[in-house]
C-alpha cells in the first residue's frame, strides 16, 4: 500500500491511500491548505495500520 500526497484543482492539499493493485481505497474526504496539515492526516491513518510509504 501507499499514499497519494498531490494539491487538488483548488490547490489544496488531498491524500488517496491505494492497495498494492493501485486501486483506491481510502482518501482524505477534505482538502487542507497546508501540506503539514495532510501529513498530519496521513499521519492518523498509518498509526492505524502500520508504516505505508508516501508517494507525492
Amino acid at each position: 500500500m501507499y499514499f497519494k500526497l498531490y494539491r487538488d484543482k483548488e490547490n489544496q492539499w488531498r491524500w488517496t491511500l491505494h492497495a498494492v493493485n493501485h486501486k483506491k481505497i481510502a482518501d482524505s474526504g477534505e482538502g487542507y491548505n497546508n501540506k503539514a496539515d495532510c501529513e498530519a492526516g496521513i499521519d492518523l491513518v498509518k498509526s492505524a495500520n502500520g508504516s505505508t510509504p508516501v508517494k507525492e
